[in-house]
């Protein structure tokens, strides 16, 4: 379930997305007081540019206009601009792109699909059969590019949740320019058209989930502000076909400070419903989980960090992240409930009866180098997406008399196993392998069996015959090892040379895993650079500890990781602070605010996308109070201390030697608002610094809404790193 919300925030990869605990536990008598929190509208109340706050205030945009004005004829101007983004673009809109698809229960497979022609996008079909030859003969089943003309909208297609057992009556998913903020309306398959009376929810930020063809499971804002502080819903109703919104009944009401509600549907695999759910977000990383009944919300009995990972053969299966010394589990442990008795004891605990004692078993314990980084199931099988110091496996799970055994599916090694659409027909999967010089391969895979097919196969977008991928190890200041990837030329000379740009993100138990990206290769490996991703705490790479390792009070060993592979490429003289560049979005961006701050001097170029930059005010701006559980309350003055510490916008000064940073966000972007970013070139010219500033009036956290904006926006980042780097 929170991979819902991670997905909030982590996005642009990049992420998705916490409140003290409703209920604080009574203070002993010589416990600590509680301290008194600040007022919100104390915090940066001097701050000169609150302005900027207001999103599309016309004194903010004017400035966003000024700055675009500024930085794209110095960007765009570069002799390498065009080339760079015409070659961005043709990969992109290569018509030669193989199409991940996804098992619809009509037998069909689904697909969306962006080119020259199809700006907006198309959403499409086609059978089995035709996807295994090299032309497949596409469907089309929306038109998105179509549908804006027709209704003079903006619409960005943010992908349709469909009614099993046949997926023929679907909620597709609209954005107003890529906004988190969506509208959903019901469309037929069959007929491939809005039904007419159907389900329309307006824009919002919503959960929802089909119940059945004729009753929607719906969070979102029913009245006025009814929402989270979060700006996330925190009410959960039914809403039955023909009804209006004011009709709805409501099942579950969490509270004003949860972070969100949303529901989760237990379904078999011919579509008939097990149970319901009612997620309750209280923190972005805990939770409470209740079954709905007939007689209200019933209470299951899951420890406060865990998330629901799929529904397998009756068995709830869960990702603990957290010890359960009580049950005999451990952080990081995958373990399952049977269903029966764990709804029976939620009925038991409503007063039908004496509960049976439902009881977890254990699925999977990963070792202290393994995560557990996806999880996915079949009809009958649970299959494990797993990380093995960073690198990729896939395992399948049965379920006998004597509990789950496990066997590996014979994948490639040292690359990175994606787990993709699974059959609810029968135990297929498709399954993506990557490596950072590997074009994708798509492979369907039968859990049953372990039969493996290689269906499709990515054209190399650039000549990776030049570069070696190699794996390193830097040691933070803590004694940590941090594992991180370097992709070199072969040839490279060690002696600092190297034009090197290094990637990191550090948060929410985002993994950073190696991957192929054409446009990278393209732009940056096959023109002589050097690719860098670092592995640092707060990440998922290594389970919930890792993670658990940079949170809050421990936020600075993330940047120390940081600064330790930075070092360790400098004193292998793989590159030279002259020649190295760094670059993150979102949360990866506070990461560049921090670098930019604390050690200037190791970096001549900067790359900040889509930032967290005001962290004195970042749980007032946009989304941020759900992630008051990653960062701390800045609210609380012993949480703010340590967030003003490494607070970029705050520990701006005047005269250290900064580079010239390039700074990159979108008007639209309601996740992390883009007054972090703003407030950042603002307050750094008025130090007197210069600095690159681009503002993507479309896109949303993800910078831009499709592939053509997309391509300007990579062309931009490259130009900036060559003047920067390689020059």
């Amino acid at each position: 379930m929170r991979k819902f919300l991670t997905a909030l925030f982590a996005s642009t990869t990049l992420a998705s997305t916490g409140l003290m605990t409703l209920t604080p536990a009574i203070a002993a008598d010589n416990a600590k007081p509680a301290e008194v929190r600040t007022p919100l509208n104390e915090l940066g109340k001097d701050d000169p540019y609150l302005w900027m706050e207001e999103i599309e205030g016309t004194r903010a945009l004017d400035w966003a206009k000024a700055q675009n004005a500024r930085t794209l004829p110095v960007l765009q101007g570069d002799k390498r601009y065009a080339d760079l983004e015409a070659k961005a673009l043709a990969i992109l809109n290569a018509k030669d792109r193989v199409p991940g698809v996804s098992f619809s229960g009509d037998g069909s497979l689904t697909n969306f699909w962006q080119d020259a022609d199809h700006v907006r996008g198309l959403w499409r079909r086609t059978t089995l059969e035709s996807y295994r030859t090299a032309e497949p003969t596409w469907e089309t089943i929306l038109d998105i590019d179509a549908l804006s003309k027709a209704e003079s909208a903006n619409w960005v297609f943010k992908g349709a949740s469909c009614l099993p057992p046949d997926e023929t009556r679907c909620l597709v998913t609209l954005s107003n320019g890529g906004k988190d903020a969506v509208t959903v309306r019901e469309f037929d398959t069959t007929t491939k058209a809005f039904v007419p009376g159907g389900f329309v929810l307006p824009e919002g930020k919503q959960n929802y989930s089909w119940l059945d063809k004729d009753t929607l499971l719906v969070a979102r804002e029913w009245k006025p502000g009814e929402m989270t502080k979060s700006g996330y819903a925190y009410v959960l109703k039914t809403l039955k076909r023909g009804e209006s919104l004011d009709q709805a009944r409501e099942v579950y009401r969490g509270q004003e400070t949860d972070v969100s509600v949303s529901p989760y549907v237990l379904r078999d695999p011919d579509g008939q419903v097990m149970g319901v759910i009612a997620h309750r977000g209280v923190t972005f990383f805990e939770s409470e989980h209740y079954l709905i009944t007939a007689k209200g919300a019933a209470k299951l009995p899951l420890p406060a960090k865990c998330s629901i990972q799929t529904f397998v053969n009756g068995r709830l299966i869960v990702l603990l992240e957290q010890d359960w010394p009580e049950q005999g589990l451990k952080t990081g442990d995958l373990f399952e409930y049977n269903i029966d008795p764990l709804t029976a004891d939620a009925l038991a605990s409503l007063g039908d009866g004496k509960p049976v004692g439902a009881r977890p078993m254990l699925v999977f314990r990963p070792t202290a180098r393994q995560s557990v980084e996806s999880v996915t199931s079949t009809r009958d099988k649970l299959v494990v997406g797993l990380l093995d110091n960073v690198k990729g496996a896939a395992l399948v799970f049965d379920l006998g008399n004597k509990g789950w055994t496990q066997r590996k599916l014979d994948l490639p090694a040292n690359s990175s196993i994606g787990l993709g659409s699974a059959s609810d027909k029968d135990d297929r999967l498709f399954v993506s392998v990557t490596g950072y010089l590997a074009p994708t391969t798509y492979w369907l895979a039968d859990a049953a069996t372990g039969k493996l097919e290689q269906v499709k196969a990515s054209p190399a977008r650039f000549d990776a015959s030049t570069h070696v991928v190699e794996q390193f190890e830097a040691v933070s200041t803590d004694g940590t090892k941090i594992p991180y990837f370097v992709v070199r030329p072969k040839n490279v000379k060690y002696d600092g040379s190297a034009p090197t740009l290094l990637y990191a993100y550090g948060g929410f138990q985002v993994p950073m895993t190696p991957g192929y990206s054409g446009v990278m290769g393209k732009l940056w490996l096959e023109r002589g650079g050097t690719y860098v991703v670092a592995n640092i705490r707060g990440g998922g790479e290594f389970g919930p500890a890792w993670h658990e390792a940079g949170l809050k009070a421990n936020r600075q060993k993330v940047y120390d990781d940081f600064f330790a592979v930075s070092e360790d490429l400098v004193a292998r003289k793989i590159t030279s602070p002259r020649r190295l560049g760094i670059m993150g979005g979102s949360n990866g961006g506070l990461l560049m605010g921090v670098a930019l701050t604390q050690r200037p001097e190791l970096y001549n170029a900067i790359v900040i996308q889509v930032p967290l930059f005001d962290m004195i005010r970042y749980s007032q701006i946009g989304a941020g109070a759900s992630w008051v559980g990653e960062y701390g309350d800045p609210a609380i003055p012993s949480e703010r201390a340590v967030i003003a510490k490494y607070d970029p916008y705050s520990n701006l000064k005047a005269g250290k030697k900064y580079p010239e940073v390039f700074i990159e966000t979108s008007t639209k972007d309601d996740r992390v608002h883009p007054a972090h970013a703003r407030k950042a070139a603002a307050r750094l010219e008025a130090l007197g610094y210069p600095v690159l500033y681009y503002e993507n009036v479309d896109g949303g956290h993800a910078a831009s809404a499709n592939l053509a904006e997309t391509a300007r926006r990579q062309a931009l980042e490259y130009v900036y790193l060559t003047r920067k780097l390689m020059d």
